[in-house]
């Protein structure tokens, strides 16, 4: 095992979905590690600006992160029952050229977390990054889902999980994905 960037898909400072992947990071097995990345700086995908310019240094370096990685975990927010436009836009970028998709993302672990203030954590939008994660050819850890709801009253003003059983499930859940990530590569690396 080893490095999993958490990609957080909101931009806010005080985002209630880059606070699990900190706590991810200190929670994690032995041998993973999980690296917290943002998308600040992607600008919105403009296939002109694409085709001029290539792609931009923010999405290189989160591309890069990306292929240097064992496994995926999305940290997503839910707006108005579906996906963050600004992290769909992130993907969207990291999916281009197109012959780069099965590099970055084909047969990559990927397992989805997110948190929110209403009461059905982000079900909607995780349900929503199926469809999109399939077609990109990762590998969803399906069965298992990581939702935070009320979220306000899980993490303190400074982002740390306060919200001890919750904090126990998050353990849980990257110990069972370190397996599965594990498992996984294995099967991968298997003679056919």
């Amino acid at each position: 095992m080893g490095k999993i960037p958490g990609i957080s898909g909101s931009l806010r400072a005080a985002t209630y979905n880059t606070a699990p992947l900190r706590t991810a990071e200190r929670v994690s097995p032995a041998g993973v590690q999980v690296e917290t990345a943002t998308l600040h700086g992607i600008p919105l995908y403009d296939g002109d600006r694409e085709q001029s310019e290539g792609l931009p240094y923010s999405v290189i370096q989160l591309k890069a992160r990306v292929v240097a990685s064992d496994a995926l975990l999305l940290a997503t927010p839910e707006y108005n029952n579906g996906i963050p436009g600004v992290f769909k836009n992130a993907i969207d970028w990291l999916s281009r050229p197109p012959e780069d998709i099965p590099h970055v993302f084909g047969g990559r672990p990927v397992a989805l977390i997110g948190a929110s203030p209403g009461s059905f954590g982000t079900i909607r939008s995780q349900n929503d990054w199926l469809p999109v994660l399939r077609t990109l050819g990762t590998v969803h850890r399906a069965g298992s889902r990581l939702l935070v709801s009320r979220a306000h009253n899980v993490f303190g003003e400074s982002g740390e999980m306060t919200d001890d059983p919750v904090r126990e499930k998050l353990t849980r859940f990257m110990q069972q994905y370190a397996q599965f990530v594990k498992t996984h590569r294995v099967n991968e690396a298997a003679p056919s």
